[in-house]
């Protein structure tokens, strides 16, 4: 028997990749309940019996869209908090401006929206995203406001928990208005000074001014 060309087998190997990509504009686009499989798999330029052969359902299908757009980049920067020790200041320069590119960026932006919307309805993908993103991202942060404690940079007084809650509100509500406001009704949300306006008020807000 002939053997498939290795573009063919390179192709295979592309292809559940190809398929999440697909799945993410898709999902961004329509939402979780109104996407179908069939949608999808005509974005990826693949069959749906393609489509199921590397996700047994949808839910499946959309955890690994979250696994491929979010997950990595917490996943990167814990390497770097961990591999590259600088001031608690700048590590959370490092952590907001992560979660800056890619939860409040089009496409993966539409994802936290999706979760709320869809939450009542499935409440298993709300479960996996509690788990898999915001939880591990607020011990990312919270664990860089802990260590500012322990060294003088922050204030002691500080309540972690209500700091990493207060610290990534504005980060959701970028992305919110990134995909419903200003796609709806044209209200033009200027992400990049809002943010940027943010980080330095929480900084000098956590700033253990007794250590100046």
């Amino acid at each position: 028997m002939a053997r498939k060309p290795s573009h063919w087998k390179r192709r295979k190997d592309a292809r559940p990749t190809e398929i999440v990509a697909a799945a993410l504009d898709v999902f961004a686009e329509r939402g979780f309940s109104a996407t179908r499989l069939e949608e999808v798999a005509e974005r990826a330029g693949v069959s749906k019996g393609t489509v199921y052969l590397y996700f047994a359902n949808k839910e499946d299908l959309f955890k690994a869209v979250v696994r491929q757009a979010l997950v990595p980049t917490i996943a990167k920067v814990e390497t770097h908090i961990r591999e590259h020790p600088a001031s608690a200041r700048e590590q959370l320069a490092e952590v907001f401006a992560s979660m800056v590119g890619t939860i409040a960026t089009p496409p993966a932006a539409a994802i936290p929206k999706l979760v709320i919307a869809e939450s009542w309805n499935f409440p298993d993908i709300a479960k996996f995203y509690l788990k898999e993103v915001i939880a591990r991202g607020f011990r990312l942060m919270a664990g860089v406001i802990e260590r500012g404690k322990a060294s003088g940079e922050f204030r002691t007084d500080v309540n972690v928990d209500h700091a990493v809650r207060l610290a990534i509100a504005p980060v959701l509500l970028t992305a919110l208005w990134k995909t419903s406001f200003e796609p709806a009704v044209g209200a033009r949300l200027d992400a990049e000074p809002f943010l940027k306006t943010h980080l330095d008020v929480l900084i000098n807000g956590l700033a253990n001014k007794t250590s100046r």
